[in-house]
C-alpha cells in the first residue's frame, strides 16, 4: 500500500512539471514568459529606461529649382527657310552672337564663331563699348532669303528690326537708324560644330519694306 502512495506521488510531480511549461530542450526547467529559451528571449527594458533618439541626419529640403528663364537677346524667326541646314545653324549661333553685342564680349566671337567672322563683327563690339552704345533685348531678325555661294558658302538674307541696333545715349537716337529694319547678309559655311557664320555678306538687293517683327 505504501509502495502505491509514493508511485502516484511521483505521477503527480511529472504532471505539475509538464504544466509549468517545460520541453526537451529546456532540461526540466521553466521557461521565460512566451514560451521561447532563454537564448532566444529578447529582454524587456526596464520601467525607468528611455529609447535614445535617432542619430540618422535629418535630410533637408532640396532648395525650389529656378523658374527664372534667361533673357531672350534675339528671335531669329526662319519663315519659308527653316529645313534649310544653314538656316538651322544660323538659328542656333545668332543667340550667341547677340549675346556677345549686348554684353560687349567681343572674346564670345573670338572663340566661338570663325576667324573672318570674328574680324568683321569684332571692331563694331569694340565700337560699342568704347562709346558706350546700349542694346536692350529682345531685338528680332526675319530670314528673307538663301542662296548658294562658291566654296559651298550659302548666304542668308535678313532684316534686323530696329531694336537689334545700337542706342547711342549721347545723342539718344539710334546708331544706324533703319526703322523698317535694316537688311543683312550672313554667309554661312560648314564646321566641325554645324553651319556657323562665316563672314558679313553685301547687304545689296535684299528688301525688308512690310516686313514684320516679333519684337
Amino acid at each position: 500500500m505504501r509502495s502505491a502512495s509514493l508511485t502516484v506521488a511521483a505521477l503527480v510531480g511529472v504532471v505539475m512539471l509538464a504544466g509549468c511549461g517545460g520541453n526537451s530542450t529546456d532540461g526540466g526547467r521553466p521557461v521565460p514568459e512566451g514560451g521561447g529559451s532563454e537564448s532566444s528571449s529578447t529582454p524587456t527594458p526596464s520601467a525607468g529606461s528611455s529609447t535614445p533618439p535617432s542619430t540618422a541626419p535629418t535630410k533637408q529640403p532640396s532648395a525650389p529649382a529656378s523658374t527664372a528663364a534667361k533673357k531672350t537677346n534675339v528671335i531669329v524667326v526662319p519663315g519659308n527657310f527653316a529645313s534649310t541646314p544653314a538656316v538651322q545653324g544660323l538659328v542656333q549661333s545668332l543667340p550667341l552672337y547677340y549675346e556677345a553685342l549686348v554684353t560687349k564680349n567681343v572674346d564670345i566671337v573670338k572663340n566661338k564663331f570663325p576667324a573672318y567672322f570674328y574680324a568683321d563683327a569684332g571692331q563694331v563690339i569694340v565700337d560699342a563699348k568704347v562709346n558706350g552704345w546700349v542694346m536692350k533685348p529682345p531685338g528680332s531678325v526675319v530670314v528673307r532669303g538663301v542662296s548658294n555661294q562658291p566654296l559651298g558658302v550659302v548666304r542668308v538674307k535678313t532684316c534686323r528690326s530696329q531694336k537689334t541696333q545700337y542706342w547711342d545715349p549721347k545723342v539718344k537716337g539710334w546708331t544706324l537708324k533703319a526703322p523698317g529694319g535694316q537688311p543683312q547678309a550672313i554667309d554661312m559655311i560648314k564646321t566641325g560644330l554645324g553651319w556657323r557664320p562665316y563672314r558679313i555678306g553685301p547687304s545689296a538687293g535684299i528688301s525688308c519694306a512690310g516686313v514684320k517683327y516679333p519684337a
